[in-house]
């Protein structure tokens, strides 16, 4: 397993933008492929968006439609979230996870899990 710690979060207008970040520990951080998911109060948590070990591949939920671009720095042990055109209902706690192997989009396909990073959009 890897140690997740994400940042980023915040307050922000509707249209606004963020940049979510997520750390890991370990030596063979490009083995895993990392997501993000997020939970909204009173909901489950959902999938946003995940890339394979290399940066080569990545996956998106379908309501993400182009606002959401996942990325990873393999150099710095660190994969990204950039969001833009963030609406109201984007509020969320938004979590990174990692899995040796394939991305994939289910939550129980991952195995480690960061604290979750608060994401609030204002209308």
């Amino acid at each position: 397993q890897v140690q997740l710690v994400e940042s980023g979060g915040g307050l922000v207008q509707a249209g606004g933008s963020l940049r979510l970040s997520c750390a890991a520990s370990g030596r063979t951080f490009s083995s895993y492929a990392m997501g993000w998911f997020r939970q909204a109060p009173g909901k489950e948590r959902e999938f946003v968006a995940a890339i394979n070990g290399y940066g080569i591949s990545a996956l998106y939920a379908d309501w993400v439609k182009g606002r959401f671009t996942i990325s990873r720095d393999n150099a710095e042990n660190c994969m990204y979230l950039r969001m833009k055109n963030l609406k109201p209902e984007d509020t969320a706690v938004y979590y990174c996870a990692a899995r040796y192997g394939r991305a994939g989009d289910k939550a129980y396909e991952y195995d480690s899990w960061g604290q979750g990073t608060q994401v609030t959009v204002s209308s």
